[in-house]
């Protein structure tokens, strides 16, 4: 399958022109990370209960600062495999291996994996799949967490009162932006350095970085 139309870099090197078709090895490593995130989303669900707990006594709605770890699997995913579509598969895969493993919310956690990756495609959509950097990931984070507040707000806490609402949103999207954008964003790098991620620009960009000079 061809690359593409060779392009001509600042340094006069030429390069392939980037492709937004899934490879193989995409399609592999999105689901290998998609499924250990989704049992990293089942262990979270006995950790949530008691934390959360907690922080709704100290402010009612702010338990939602905690739940950006089910929002780790979408921008993961995307800055891994950087196509149309890797964030929305990281998170409905993810919330099937909960839903798989038992949940309390049952497969409702499907829906919830829809709005959210939804949330994360939308940002990395505008930017044409092209920008990588902490800022987008971060946007793409709140966008996740909005997703999750409305959500949420709308099917399992509709008749609370709007200043609880209101909490749980804004938390819910900080949360996104802390635990999802910029806790995925140093998941990759993490990765990267591993070099398990050398098949994608992801790794190969933690490669090129220079290194600091010995004291």
């Amino acid at each position: 399958m061809s690359t593409g139309t060779p392009i001509v870099t600042p340094t006069g090197r030429p390069t392939a022109k980037r492709s937004l078709r899934w490879r193989v090895v995409d399609i592999v490593v999105a689901a290998v990370l998609a499924v250990a995130v989704g049992v990293v989303f089942k262990l979270w669900d006995f950790a949530y209960e008691p934390i959360g707990a907690g922080l709704g006594l100290v402010l009612p709605g702010s338990q939602a600062l905690v739940g950006g770890v089910w929002l780790l699997a979408g921008p993961l995913v995307a800055i891994v495999v950087r196509k149309p579509g890797a964030a929305l598969f990281g998170e409905i895969v993810a919330a099937s291996v909960e839903a798989m493993l038992g949940t309390q919310w049952g497969w409702g956690t499907l829906l919830s994996g829809l709005v959210q990756g939804i949330g994360a495609e939308i940002v990395f959509a505008i930017f044409l799949y092209s920008v990588w950097r902490l800022p987008v990931v971060m946007l793409a984070g709140a966008a996740t967490g909005l997703a999750l507040g409305l959500n949420d707000a709308f099917r399992y806490y509709a008749g609370a009162t709007a200043s609880f609402q209101v909490v749980y949103v804004i938390c819910a999207i900080v949360s996104g932006v802390v635990i999802s954008g910029l806790g995925s964003w140093l998941l990759v790098r993490a990765l990267a350095r591993t070099g398990v991620l050398s098949s994608f620009a992801a790794g190969r960009e933690q490669g090129r970085r220079p290194r600091a000079s010995a004291a």
